[in-house]
């Protein structure tokens, strides 16, 4: 995995970890897609993943793709943030990439779900997170089964996750509505800029 510019020099005061979190369908990808694209130098952390790449994706990009002993060799020597499992597949975030762009003074960002959230805010406390929410529960239910790609019982199991992720709303720092990508876009980038010491 590539090492930050410069990871060998400490700022006096690394900028704090920012963590998006929200149901699924809420559009934290296309958030966060949109804000790399006005400010390339957040840095958005790449997933490790025991799932296999699908067509299209490259190591490194969209994943780092691993074996089943190698994710257990990370999580054993808490080589990880966060980790889950999903859909028979495991997920999580390299620690050390992380911890190396943050020294170097360059924002960092991580898009993952709630229980991804409580791992990382357990580990690294000083973290700011923000949640995304949608602005009714009907244009959820409206962006989910708007999709066509998946069947209406996976829609399902997804609406009843998103019932439970947003009561935990109150757990984070800060709450932003989707209404407009580019607002809420401008929104966190403003909320990054502040949490940058």
């Amino acid at each position: 995995m590539p090492v930050a510019p410069g990871s060998d020099a400490v700022s006096p005061a690394a900028p704090r970890l920012i963590v998006l979190s929200g149901p699924s369908g809420v559009g934290k990808s296309t958030v966060v897609r949109k804000l790399r694209q006005r400010q390339p130098e957040v840095w958005l952390s790449v997933s490790v993943t025991t799932r296999p790449p699908r067509p299209g994706e490259t190591e490194g990009v969209e994943y780092y793709f691993t074996s089943d002993a190698e994710f257990d060799r990370m999580v054993a020597e808490g080589e990880l943030l966060e980790w889950a499992s999903f859909a028979g597949n495991r997920y999580g975030t390299p620690r050390r990439p992380v911890e190396e762009w943050l020294r170097s003074g360059h924002p960092v960002l991580l898009e993952i779900d709630l229980q991804g959230a409580r791992q990382v805010r357990d580990s690294m406390p000083e973290s700011f997170h923000v949640f995304l929410t949608p602005p009714s529960w009907e244009e959820l239910v409206h962006r989910l089964s708007g999709r066509g790609t998946e069947d209406a019982e996976v829609v399902r199991r997804r609406l009843d996750t998103a019932r439970v992720e947003i009561a935990a709303e109150k757990e984070f720092d800060a709450t932003l509505v989707n209404t407009s990508v580019c607002d809420v876009c401008a929104e966190l980038l403003a909320l990054i800029q502040a949490q940058q010491v």
